[in-house]
Order: structure tokens, then C-alpha cells, then sequence
């Protein structure tokens, strides 16, 4: 497991690093130079994916805690996080093209990194349960 969860720390750091130059140069393509949700994929894949699972590689390491289920709940973690990072994409594309969004998709690409969001924070509470429970 510890080797798994090194292999996802690399993954989501060139992911991260992808969406880093994305953002910098398709704003700079476009002549935009407003604020746009592109700016904090790069920090979310980096601290929510890379990070991450280099502090459960270093935990797995320390305490031995996964089991037959982790892969479960590491699953629907790497939903939720990709899930927050298609709708931040939607929402920074459309920040940048100067798109109208209706008040329904507002609150549908809203709503979907608010689903994306709710899946990470059980699946992390789940993990640090998992944790505790070898730690003691």
C-alpha cells in the first residue's frame, strides 16, 4: 500500500502541475486577467491529492492501517476530488469566455463541487477514524 499511495502522490502532483500551466497560459491565450476558479486547481490537486497521500503513505508506514475497504473509501475520495476539479474547470472556462450563466447552471456547477466537497470530507474522516483506531 505504501508503494500505491506514492505512485498517487507522483500522479496528483503532475496533475497539478498540468492544471498550473493550463491555468497561466489559456488566461494568458484569452487576454484574461481577471479572477477566475482555474487559479485553485493547481493548489487543490497538489494539497488534496498530492499531499495527501503522501501523509497516508507516511501513516501507513507508522500505524498499518489499511485494510480490505480502504480501497473503497479511497475511491470514492479520488471521485470527490475530481469531481471538485471538473467543476472548478467548468466554472473557470466560463470565467474566462465572459459567459452569462443562468442562475440554474450557477447553481448546478455550484452544486456540483458542493457533492464533490461532501464525498472528500467523509472519506477523510472515515480515513482518520481508520487511523485512530490502529493507533491505540
Amino acid at each position: 500500500m505504501v508503494r500505491r499511495y506514492a505512485n498517487m502522490a507522483l500522479t496528483y502532483a503532475v496533475v497539478a502541475m498540468i492544471f498550473g500551466v493550463f491555468y497561466r497560459e489559456y488566461t494568458k491565450f484569452n487576454h484574461f486577467t481577471g479572477q477566475t476558479r482555474l487559479s485553485v486547481m493547481h493548489t487543490h490537486y497538489f494539497m488534496l491529492g498530492m499531499f495527501f497521500f503522501l501523509i497516508l503513505m507516511l501513516a501507513e508506514k507508522s500505524f498499518h492501517f489499511s485494510d480490505k475497504n480502504i480501497g473503497k473509501i479511497l475511491i470514492a475520495y479520488q471521485l470527490g476530488l475530481n469531481i471538485c476539479g471538473a467543476a472548478f474547470l467548468m466554472r473557470g472556462l466560463t470565467q474566462v469566455w465572459g459567459t452569462e450563466l443562468s442562475k440554474g447552471m450557477d447553481a448546478s456547477i455550484s452544486g456540483i463541487a458542493g457533492i464533490g466537497h461532501i464525498l472528500l470530507g467523509v472519506c477523510i474522516i472515515l480515513l482518520l477514524q481508520k487511523i485512530r483506531k490502529r493507533a491505540d
